[in-house]
């Protein structure tokens, strides 16, 4: 048995200031969202979110290397995806419920202003681009997808679906309606846009 004097030395834990610590990453990335939200991407700096956050841009970067990093990660946690697609029974269920978890997303009023100004930004800055769909519309898609597979199971939807053109449809009305034409809607209005949804898929 090796004695205590042999054994490595313990390890030292970091000072408390170089552990990123939850509560300022949770500030920096509200930060981020509100200061895309009023300035837009483009006129956002590392220094305006530090202001914002109450930190110093050492922090920032202690975590994120860039503005890029910065934003897509208070983004994609803002949209954070469910760990499963809810399982109704049903196509239509099935619709309804990642309608009203898509509208729970879109219609914060600061988040809809950041998905709109990073979508038009994205068509401008390529890294932007690949990043948005990697860390938000994929993970999206990816739940419409599982929603659809059921469905094919099911014997609700053909299994010769076109499946790239069904994951367009499924979150399209509600996007549109919320993020473009900045519309509110009512429980009532998601009731009527899953069943519209639900037709859709069927024809395809």
């Amino acid at each position: 048995m090796a004695r205590v004097s042999d054994r490595p030395p313990a390890r030292r834990a970091p000072a408390g200031a170089a552990v990123p610590r939850e509560s300022v990453t949770r500030a920096i990335h509200v930060a981020t969202l509100q200061e895309v939200a009023e300035a837009g991407y483009g006129r956002t700096s590392v220094e305006a979110v530090a202001r914002r956050a109450g930190v110093g841009k050492a922090a920032i970067y202690r975590r994120w290397p860039s503005k890029l990093e910065l934003v897509i990660a208070a983004v994609s946690r803002a949209a954070v995806r469910p760990a499963e697609v809810p399982d109704t029974g049903s196509l239509r269920g099935d619709v309804h419920a990642f309608l009203v978890g898509g509208r729970r997303l879109l219609d914060d009023p600061v988040g809809r202003r950041v998905l709109a100004d990073l979508v038009a930004e994205a068509a401008r800055v390529p890294e932007l681009d690949a990043l948005l769909t990697a860390t938000v519309g994929a993970p999206r898609r990816e739940l419409a997808s599982v929603l659809l597979e059921r469905a094919v199971a099911r014997g609700e939807l053909r299994p010769e679906l076109d499946r790239e053109l069904a994951l367009d449809v499924v979150p399209a009305a509600l996007y549109w309606r919320i993020a473009v034409r900045r519309a509110t809607l009512t429980d009532d209005d998601l009731e009527r846009l899953a069943d519209a949804t639900t037709a859709a898929l069927r024809a395809l």
